[in-house]
């Protein structure tokens, strides 16, 4: 049984990731431009997941297909868990991805404490009203300068302490492993499997 979910993002990697692990169910996976969806989704919630059913409801809406999204973000011990759930639009709108992490390595200067995680839920919206919430975490540490090429994010500041190497040193496979997404998408397809009459132990 072949079924179709809207991945609610316009995040090329994003889209991928999931589109990769869904298959295993036997999803097929379309983005909102795919059907030509345009909703903008204020997230107005004040935890991932939250703000991951928030966008999960409103492409459901708007496409009338099971719709997926997930939320998250970097948490860091000494900003008080910032910055959370602002963390893709930390120092405002102009800033791009290595903006946002150059601002958070100033915001570090002179911070011994670097402990951090990554946190991540991912939610379904089914047109039925049905919901799906899983989430995950991977502990880590603020490094003190970018390292790394694949990634995207704050992948390049992120320290994984087993790996002694940052998100963006990682192949996506490890990164896969151990990730906050990564976790968050396995507990997600297992319930998932569930909900479809498909067990992921059968996978």
């Amino acid at each position: 049984m072949s079924e179709k979910f809207v991945i609610a993002t316009h995040n090329a990697n994003k889209l991928k990731e999931m589109s990769d692990i869904l298959s295993k169910l036997g999803v097929s996976v379309l983005s909102p431009a795919d059907l030509g969806i345009t909703v903008e989704v204020e997230e107005t919630g004040t935890t991932f997941s939250e703000n991951a059913m928030i966008k999960a409801k409103a492409i459901c809406a708007a496409a009338g297909l099971p719709a997926i999204a997930d939320d998250s973000g970097l948490c860091v011990d000494a900003l008080n868990g910032g910055p959370g759930v602002y963390s893709a639009r930390y120092g405002g709108e102009g800033l791009d991805d290595r903006g946002r992490y150059m601002l958070l390595l100033n915001n570090m200067r002179g911070q011994t404490t670097r402990a951090a995680h990554f946190a991540c839920a991912v939610c379904c919206a089914f047109p039925s009203g049905d919901e799906l919430t899983a989430e995950g975490t991977c502990e880590g540490a603020v490094a003190f300068a970018p390292m790394g090429e694949n990634g995207f994010g704050y992948d390049p500041v992120f320290l994984v302490p087993e790996k002694a190497k940052t998100f963006a040193q990682l192949t996506a496979e490890e990164k896969a492993e151990i990730s906050h997404r990564g976790k968050a998408l396995a507990a997600f397809v297992e319930k998932l499997g569930t909900y479809l009459g498909n067990p992921a132990s059968n996978i």
